[in-house]
């Protein structure tokens, strides 16, 4: 394993400070013939804030860089501790709660980084990224549970329903058609989420609010206990809680259990409304280019 010596994309740019692990303990490590250390600000690291710390640059770092191996995990239990207080600030369990490390751009070291600190479920928005990332990772690791959580293109669905765990994305007849397909040929279906346009945005994918009823009904009728929950991306630039509230209204509404809502910059404010799922990316991984 290599140390960098210089700051190169996705690679630490080393400093003469001692990073901190959760708990304020410091790591060094050592590197060439001597020993250099990195500094992590504890304090909100998931917001990348930059004091005295390492540079985080791109999307996708060298195999098995330092960057990942001290970044990663020490923003991972930052967001875990955000998850924990917010679950019990609104009288919830935090083990009620699941993370979905959101690995998009991010290559195979990072996820194996999370991976060795213990999470275990991740989410990825194109298949094509995920088929080339996760089968060996997944073999390491046969706990791990992939989540596609970006649209999904009818002639990709076997190869979704062949490789993830849950389907996050189901939002129109079509594609619950090739899925189904898919699922009988493979004898098992993922879990599935039918994800709501909740703001009713021309630009977003899921099904609109219009018909989102109607539609949660037929999917429950053909796909049984398969289809758990809802999923929904409110709209940037409003508050994002009546969205989440009302997304967990519709899944009450339908007996559904599972609601995934929240992601890096709004995933509190979303366990507050009820989300048992929050898909955070850049505040455990970095900022993507």
């Amino acid at each position: 394993m290599r140390c960098p010596r210089a700051a190169r994309p996705g690679v630490l740019s080393w400093r003469n400070t001692t990073p901190l692990m959760p708990g304020g303990r410091a790591l060094i490590l050592g590197s060439g013939s001597g020993s250099r250390t990195a500094s992590v600000n504890s304090h909100r690291i998931g917001s990348l804030r930059r004091r005295r710390c390492f540079t985080w640059r791109a999307q996708v770092s060298n195999p098995w860089s330092m960057a990942d191996l001290i970044y990663v995990p020490v923003a991972l239990a930052s967001v875990l501790t955000r998850i924990g207080n917010a679950a019990r600030a609104a009288g919830r369990r935090p083990e009620d709660v699941a993370l979905v490390a959101v690995s998009k751009t991010h290559g195979p070291e990072a996820v194996a980084a999370a991976l060795a600190a213990g999470q275990m479920v991740f989410g990825e928005n194109r298949l094509q990224e995920a088929a080339g990332k996760f089968p060996a990772l997944l073999a390491q690791y046969p706990a791990a549970r992939l989540h596609l959580i970006g649209g999904l293109q009818t002639n990709k669905a076997k190869e979704a329903v062949r490789l993830c765990h849950m389907i996050e994305t189901l939002d129109r007849p079509r594609l619950a058609d090739a899925i189904a397909n898919a699922a009988l040929g493979f004898g098992t279906c993922p879990d599935l989420l039918v994800q709501v346009n909740i703001g009713d945005e021309p630009q977003k994918s899921g099904v609109a609010l219009a018909d989102a009823d109607g539609f949660i009904r037929d999917m429950k009728a053909r796909f049984g206990a398969s289809v758990t929950g809802l999923m929904c991306i409110p709209p940037a630039d409003e508050d994002p809680v009546p969205y989440f509230k009302r997304l967990a209204a519709m899944a009450d509404a339908h007996g559904l259990a599972v609601r995934s809502m929240g992601m890096s910059g709004d995933f509190e404010a979303a366990i507050a409304c009820g989300a048992t799922h929050v898909r955070v990316g850049s505040a455990i991984f970095g900022a993507r280019e």
